[in-house]
């Protein structure tokens, strides 16, 4: 059986470059949660999309344009945000920044 890991330190992880202007790295998982830190420049789009996974996202750095199910609000640094399962979802970065989010279960295709 694999130990479970209980700690995760800032560059134990490698950004992944998904778009110009769009990184992404996971942090800390189990079948159950994993929490991943996204970058955007300034501009840079994080597409529409949906998944099966429940989302919890926090606006570490910066503002976003987020829109969910057809519903757009910006979120500014400190804001967050939920994605129910199977909702269609994107962000625009108004402002160079970094979201943290949240997936229950984890997202096997980021690993």
């Amino acid at each position: 059986m694999t130990e479970q890991k209980f700690f995760a330190q800032p560059d134990e992880t490698a950004w992944t470059e998904l778009a110009p202007g769009n990184t992404r790295r996971v942090l800390i998982h189990t079948p159950e949660l994993m929490q991943v830190e996204f970058g955007f420049e300034k501009g840079a789009v994080g597409a529409l999309h949906s998944h099966p996974h429940i989302q919890v996202s926090y606006v570490a750095e910066g503002s976003f344009e987020v829109t969910i199910d057809g519903v757009t609000e910006v979120v500014r640094q400190g804001g967050s945000f939920i994605v129910p399962s199977g909702l269609v979802h994107g962000v625009v970065a108004l402002k160079k920044g970094r979201l943290v989010d949240v997936f229950t279960p984890h997202r096997a295709d980021f690993l």
